[in-house]
């Protein structure tokens, strides 16, 4: 049972989460960190993305009966009650925002509750109704890198505006990825995805605009002297090979496997991005 709640959380959307929030905190901190703090920013910031996600569960419980890689969750095969679900959601949220708030600052705990109500109350129920739900939905992914670095410079300035907007745009070409492979699993959930409303042709080249968009935003943090050539060197190539796998999409004959692999390659640029982001106040 105990697997059944863990994996009601989402830990895979948890752990990449938690990726983008210590890379900002070991570059805000400058590897000065502060253990109390720190644990209380991860622990805390983790329990309340699980509640989020718990709470998403219970939202799309019809949905997810509908789609393969879904219909297997607790909540739509019934194996969780809908009550002892929100028991567990409210528990991760209370002692998600206590860590915060006792062992971090309150400006992170606003931020995490920021994206928490997006993520909940915007994004779960848009994404029935409209394919700008992605957008939407990259608003509230963005929020985690910012709360690792307001858990250390407790203020909202330039670069974590910049950091806010590096982690939006790399999430677009990344769920555009997986609403093209999986297009037909949306279509019958009724889930209008892009490739659903506007086509793989349209997707393919939004996905290389916010690949752009997402290598001019990581190169601010270097061009306006927060970072140095190191980070902004490693970063920009990881993402002309992000753009170069994204160009071939135009000629694949197996869309569904180009689109699956550049999920992937997604992933390591962000990992890619994360380890760079958070050496890139002590390198040159």
């Amino acid at each position: 049972m105990f697997k059944t709640y863990y994996n009601l959380a989402k830990p895979g959307i948890i752990y990449g989460n938690l990726i983008t929030t210590v890379a900002a905190y070991f570059f805000a901190s400058r590897w000065q960190v502060n253990a109390e703090n720190f644990l209380g920013t991860v622990f805390g910031l983790g329990f309340v993305i699980a509640s989020a996600c718990v709470i998403n569960n219970y939202l799309d419980r019809d949905i997810d009966k509908n789609m393969e890689r879904t219909k297997d969750r607790a909540l739509a095969t019934g194996a969780i009650s809908n009550t002892n679900a929100f028991v567990f959601a409210g528990v991760l949220g209370v002692v998600g925002f206590a860590l915060l708030l006792v062992f971090v600052n309150v400006l992170a705990a606003l931020v995490a509750l920021a994206g928490f109500l997006i993520y909940v109350f915007v994004y779960s129920f848009s994404k029935r109704t409209t394919h700008w739900a992605t957008e939407i939905g990259s608003l509230a992914g963005a929020v985690p890198i910012v709360v690792g670095y307001v858990a250390v410079a407790d203020r909202l300035d330039l670069v974590a505006l910049i950091l806010f907007l590096i982690l939006a745009l790399w999430q677009m070409p990344h769920f555009f990825s997986i609403a093209t492979y999986r297009s037909r699993e949306y279509a019958a959930a009724g889930i209008p995805v892009l490739p659903l409303r506007k086509g793989t042709h349209e997707t393919k080249r939004q996905i290389l605009l916010y690949i752009i968009g997402f290598a001019l935003a990581a190169s601010l943090l270097t061009f306006l002297g927060y970072a140095g050539y190191a980070y902004v060197l490693v970063v920009e190539l990881a993402a002309l090979v992000w753009f170069g796998f994204a160009t071939q999409g135009f000629t694949a004959e197996n869309e569904d496997a180009w689109a699956r692999k550049l999920f992937f390659i997604s992933l390591a640029v962000l990992l890619v991005f994360s380890v760079a982001l958070s050496f890139a106040s002590v390198l040159p």
